[in-house]
């Protein structure tokens, strides 16, 4: 059920695109922007997650990344190959690319100048984290907080995913709902690792609200291109002086625990929080965990500048 301060989806236009958001809580709040990963839309920050984070004293505001959801999508960019995978990686030889995460970090910028938000506290998961670095290396004056979730530096010394989990990045997409709905289930078995039966309860009313808002398998393939045509940010992260936490789970799979170390090590003053069993996901029994460390971060960066 909505609450009134709760504001049903709506369109922005922010550097040249269509950015579809949605937020929770009090107009007059912090605000907290809740940046989602590759191939993610803006539904999988769970609207109960949202609730309480807003709960807390924020003004939280989710979005579709461009070429997701209901935001625009983009062209160009063909299928990525394993051959460019293998010249990245052994010959270091760029990937060609539509975009860049710093695009991506400009559409972040864009969207907070058209809700007339100066500043934000920044949270954000996988890619997401990624986008929110970007933001705070090339527009430290617009982040009062980052929080980097399940992320890393780009750095190419950060071991690779488990090969479970990179089949499951370059599997085809699917072609059918039912496909589809059978593949979301399988891709978060792999992503969390172990057995959450909270989570997995919710599936498929999941899968369901994702593949009704229109799926975009091309805009999928150019963001994952947007992230290793990027580099690595590791050096230019030891410029930012936005109070930052990282949390990273022990168990995963798709971006190295070593990835979360990389980054708070890269960022003088960073907590780390190493989430034990947590995998590639924000499941429902670790959310206590979770929003407890965002709220605390971002309040007390809050305080430090007043």
């Amino acid at each position: 059920m909505n609450s009134p301060a709760h504001q049903p989806p709506q369109i922005a236009r922010a550097n040249g695109i269509d950015i579809c958001y949605e937020s929770f809580g009090d107009a007059g709040a912090e605000p907290m922007l809740l940046i989602m990963g590759l191939g993610a839309q803006m539904i999988l920050w769970d609207d109960e997650f949202c609730r309480e984070l807003a709960g807390r004293g924020f003004r939280v505001i989710r979005f579709d990344n461009r070429d997701i959801g209901k935001s625009s999508h983009l062209s160009g960019g063909k299928r990525l190959t394993p051959l460019e995978l293998l010249k990245l990686r052994f010959l270091k030889i760029p990937v060609q690319a539509p975009y860049k995460l710093r695009d991506m970090a400009e559409d972040t910028t864009g969207l907070m100048d058209a809700l007339g938000i100066k500043s934000a506290h920044l949270v954000g998961a996988s890619m997401g984290g990624m986008i929110a670095q970007e933001v705070a290396i090339s527009f430290p004056n617009r982040v009062r907080s980052l929080t980097s979730i399940m992320s890393t530096t780009g750095n190419p010394k950060v071991p690779p995913p488990t090969r479970e989990a990179a089949a499951m990045l370059m599997a085809p997409p699917p072609t059918t709902r039912e496909e589809y709905l059978k593949r979301f289930a399988q891709t978060w078995k792999v992503l969390r690792v172990g057995s959450f039966p909270l989570d997995e309860a919710k599936d498929l009313e999941r899968a369901e609200r994702t593949f009704a808002r229109g799926l975009n398998p091309n805009g999928v393939g150019r963001q994952l291109r947007a992230i290793l045509a990027s580099g690595s940010r590791k050096e230019r992260l030891h410029a930012v002086k936005a109070p930052t936490l990282v949390i990273h789970g022990t168990v995963d799979p798709l971006v190295s625990p070593e990835g979360g170390k990389d980054t708070a090590a890269s960022i003088h003053g960073a907590r780390l929080l190493m989430i034990e069993g947590m995998g590639h996901a924000l499941p429902i029994p670790m959310w206590p965990q979770i929003i407890d460390a965002i709220d605390k971060h971002a309040h007390g960066a809050a305080a430090k500048a007043a």
